[in-house]
């Protein structure tokens, strides 16, 4: 099994390479269920972001191993809200990046953060994730459909990192392809970045 670890990250950064940086370019947003389940998997920020939330907890351990993946669709769906309704928020674009950016680099680092300072942090996020899809919402074909669709997928690609993350109880060689996971993320996220700015 662990000879196949290094085809699993190739594949891996071949998906997040294979794809525009811009998850915000309103495509698949005029459709429903369908369309709100495939934009997360399609846009490579939403992506590394979304998987990166599971890693980071399954290596944080319980309780944050649920409570992350739990918080993130909540706190996500008031920021849905937020922008439906028109609410700003300010520099939302560099924010998704850094997300990819900072929590890359806390799996790459093995952060271990505190329960409120972890929940803080991907609650934040969660936040500018839902509310630049909550903008996009009112010209929806389907909005609820596409929602729940969202929240599905982001349910999914958390659990997918979650089981990634479980490889850091691999004493050997576990560990260290958790934290080079949460490089190649960094790595990313800090491409996406400097395309945000």
């Amino acid at each position: 099994m662990v000879y196949r670890l290094p085809a699993i990250v190739t594949a891996l950064t071949a998906v997040f390479a294979a794809t525009s940086a811009a998850a915000h370019d309103a495509v698949g947003v005029a459709g429903g269920l369908e369309s709100g389940f495939l934009h997360p998997i399609l846009g490579p920020d939403h992506l590394i972001a979304m998987v990166a939330v599971g890693l980071w907890g399954a290596q944080l351990g319980r309780p944050l191993v649920f409570a992350l993946p739990v918080a993130f669709p909540l706190v996500m769906a008031v920021g849905g809200v937020l922008g439906v309704a028109g609410v700003p928020l300010p520099a939302v674009e560099v924010g998704i990046a850094l997300s990819g950016l900072v929590l890359g680099l806390a799996i790459a680092f093995a952060f271990r953060a505190p329960v409120w300072v972890a929940v803080l942090l991907v609650g934040t996020f969660a936040l500018l994730h839902g509310h630049a899809h909550g903008t996009e919402l009112p010209t929806a074909a389907e909005p609820l459909a596409y929602g729940i669709g969202f929240v599905i997928s982001t349910g999914l690609l958390h659990v997918v990192g979650i089981a990634i993350g479980l490889l850091n109880d691999w004493r050997k060689i576990g560990p260290s392809v958790v934290r080079g996971c949460g490089a190649v993320i960094a790595s990313f996220g800090l491409l996406f970045l400097v395309g945000a700015i």
